[in-house]
């Protein structure tokens, strides 16, 4: 039985798989099996992750018998083999050290979480990094500024996913933020590790699309939260606006950056500058960022 269970959902991932499933076999821990679970691609990621998998005995392929990505991990969990799940998108990559750090970070944890790196084109050329929370992560955390971000970085052991019944398979955004809530909700341990895990794709359409439609996906999310007692405040909500403006900025979007920025500002400015340093600079380039020019706002921004 491996260590480690590395769920792959791959829809229309023909183009980056290879690298995806190359950043796998990087990984300075070996003891693992990867489970890519085709879903529903109009490209030729089945044929592709096949050939893929033809060398690498640890690589399992299936196609997916539900619908979207959740199904998709739902399905690969449930047959994984593997102690501790760690799920990866199949444009994402993750750095050489990304499966021991995660293991020796689960002995003192539930769940585990490293830093992200963004990047669009060429994995070196990082324009900018997520920051992990010293603390253990809460539900008032997660509904501000989820320092998770994307299910490429979350790690934890097929116990407590199959005890937490999954990933909802009716929400089309935020389904990670869910699953997160009722992790912590029922009283395991969501731990950030400060060490760089994961390479993250960026893809201005898609996540310009997420960005405007979110909120109904966060309002199942909510719904969720309060079951344990959170209740929403005008702070809370400022935090995440600014969340969604510092990605805006990070995707070079000065318009959607202004407008979310203007909406934190609005319904709690306090929480919203705070702590300063991160406050000030998300408004501040918020502000600047529509009047400058696209060269110097990827400069200043999106590195």
């Amino acid at each position: 039985m491996p260590l480690f269970s590395v769920i792959l959902p791959a829809h229309n991932a023909a183009q980056t798989l290879p690298q995806t499933v190359a950043s796998l076999q990087a990984q300075t821990c070996t003891d693992w099996e990867a489970i890519v679970v085709e879903d529903q691609s109009t490209d030729t990621t089945w044929q592709v992750a096949c050939d893929l998998a033809r060398p690498e005995p640890r690589l399992r392929v299936m196609r997916n018998t539900g619908k979207g990505p959740s199904a998709a991990r739902n399905l690969g969990a449930a047959e994984a083999r593997g102690e501790i799940l760690a799920f990866c998108d199949a444009d994402d990559l993750w750095t050489s050290t990304k499966l021991d750090g995660t293991a020796a970070a689960l002995q003192g944890a539930d769940a585990v979480f490293g830093r992200i790196g963004f990047f669009d084109g060429t994995p070196t050329h990082v324009r900018t990094h997520s920051t992990v929370p010293a603390a253990p992560v809460t539900i008032p955390v997660l509904m501000g500024e989820n320092p998770v971000c994307t299910l490429s970085n979350l790690s934890l052991r097929k116990q407590d996913f199959d005890a937490l019944e999954g990933f909802r398979t009716d929400m089309v955004h935020n389904e990670d933020l869910e699953f997160l809530i009722r992790l912590v909700g029922r009283g395991l341990i969501l731990q950030g590790v400060d060490s760089l895990h994961v390479l993250y794709r960026l893809s201005p359409l898609g996540l310009s699309a997420d960005l405007d439609a979110m909120q109904a996906g966060r309002a199942t999310a909510l719904e969720t939260a309060r079951r344990f007692g959170f209740r929403p405040d005008p702070r809370s909500e400022a935090v995440h606006l600014r969340y969604l403006a510092r990605r805006a900025l990070r995707l070079d979007l000065p318009g959607t950056a202004l407008r979310l920025a203007l909406r934190g500002l609005a319904r709690a400015p306090r929480a919203f500058l705070s702590p300063l340093r991160r406050g000030a600079l998300v408004s501040g380039g918020a502000l600047v960022a529509p009047i400058l020019p696209r060269a110097l706002r990827r400069s200043l921004f999106c590195h």
